[in-house]
């Protein structure tokens, strides 16, 4: 009897030298070459264009230089979110214009997010009516160019709203609103502004003196949030634990509101109030026209596009997800707000991205109504008179670069967070 025995080999292919061909035959080596040639030849067109750039400006007997930032700037800005004279430099000018452009920015990113959050929603009610309406406003306001409404709105606030003189006399014609606390004028808008009576004084940050003050209210309501956050999740532990979730909606209002209004209170903190002083109103914060005709332009505008972008992230959401939360018995306003809209967000936040970015860079249109913002100052009248076009550009360029990748940088991290997680 023989015995046989199955011998089993594995092939083994002997390793294949490295050659040059392999960078374009290879599949291993091909994406990576292809690559680094198109790396190549941009920088070699970058430093083409560099050298280039230099030799004219050296042809026309000019240097590359930033110093002109140091230089008395000469002109007024008519908006003013920090202290500014004309004897201060053009860099001190071109970042009153960088914290006018980032005011406005937050102002038109606000209003947009409640106008086109409301619109989207109210675009699907039942209600025939308001559904209409809404498809009227999305349809006529995306429709006509950004430029022609913040036109029309500050027409609107010069030719149409009163003069202060119309607020004198014993029977004026105009009268204050909000209990004689806001003044709205063909001069710009008139509202309170909060003092201090033992303000903490300034601190000094470069070419920047904010207020203490101030910084500690944001670094107060900041961690009034943080906490905040840290005691529902306690709840939401609790409620998975036991069943029962504990009521926090008085911890949360302690948390939130009695850390600030102490702290006020501290400070001695009172509203000034905007008064009627010779030709036009003193004190409290002056709103400018320009401001207020940039804010609704690009504000009402680009909500628009958002309630666009909200009802198809509604519309995304499947049916069956809202028949649930009826069966459970919420109600259609708790179920679009604890059901729909959460789930939404992962299809309403990257457009939402880029509508914000494209509000910020439509801050450059103020010039149109005299809004002094980074376009105004910066990329207008500090080029025109030091003649750094190359070197004011390219600042301006970059600045509007750091700011829309800021802005795409952290809404891309709340992106993260919403979105479906796979398992």
């Amino acid at each position: 009897m023989s015995t046989t025995t199955d011998q089993r080999y594995t092939k083994v292919e002997p390793k294949k030298s490295f050659h040059l061909s392999m960078l374009l035959y290879d599949q291993r080596y091909r994406s990576i070459t292809i690559q680094v040639f198109f790396l190549f030849l941009l920088m070699l067109g970058a430093a083409w264009l560099i050298d280039n750039t230099v030799n004219n400006l050296r042809a026309l007997g000019r240097d590359f230089s930033f110093a002109f930032l140091n230089a008395p700037a000469g002109y007024d800005i008519n908006q003013r979110p920090i202290e500014y004279n004309s004897q201060m430099t053009h860099g001190r000018a071109a970042l009153v214009g960088f914290l006018n452009t980032m005011i406005l920015a937050v102002l038109a990113c606000v209003l947009a997010t409640v106008l086109g959050v409301i619109a989207g929603v109210l675009r699907l009610s039942n209600n025939w009516i308001v559904g209409r309406l809404m498809t009227v406003y999305v349809e006529v306001f995306r429709n006509i160019p950004t430029l022609l409404w913040i036109l029309i709105f500050g027409a609107i606030m010069t030719e149409a709203m009163p003069a202060p003189s119309a607020f004198r006399g014993d029977t004026p014609s105009a009268s204050m609103i909000f209990n004689d606390s806001v003044a709205i004028t063909n001069r710009g808008v008139f509202i309170p502004s909060i003092i201090f009576e033992r303000d903490l004084g300034y601190l000094q940050i470069g070419p920047v003196a904010p207020s203490i003050s101030w910084l500690l209210v944001i670094v107060i309501i900041a961690a009034g949030i943080w906490a905040n956050k840290k005691l529902i999740a306690h709840a939401t532990r609790v409620q998975n634990a036991t069943g029962v979730r504990p009521k926090t909606w008085w911890k949360s209002l302690l948390i939130l509101f009695g850390p600030i209004i102490l702290f006020f209170v501290l400070l001695g903190a009172h509203l000034e109030y905007p008064e009627l002083r010779g030709f036009n109103f003193a004190g409290g914060t002056h709103l400018r026209n320009s401001l207020i005709a940039m804010w609704l332009g690009l504000g009402i505008y680009t909500g628009a596009f958002i309630a666009e972008i909200v009802r198809a992230g509604i519309l995304a959401i499947n049916k069956g997800q809202t028949e649930a939360a009826y069966a459970l018995g919420l109600q259609p306003g708790k179920t679009m707000r604890l059901v729909v809209l959460p789930q939404a967000l992962r299809v309403i936040i990257p457009p939402l991205i880029s509508n914000y970015l494209n509000i910020t860079k439509n801050t450059s249109l103020g010039l149109a109504v005299g809004y002094m913002d980074l376009r105004s100052t910066l990329g207008g009248i500090t080029i025109n008179q030091t003649g750094r076009e190359l070197e004011g550009m390219m600042l301006m360029m970059l600045i509007y670069l750091a700011i829309s990748l800021t802005i795409s940088g952290v809404l891309n991290v709340y992106n993260s967070r919403v979105k479906l997680k796979e398992r």
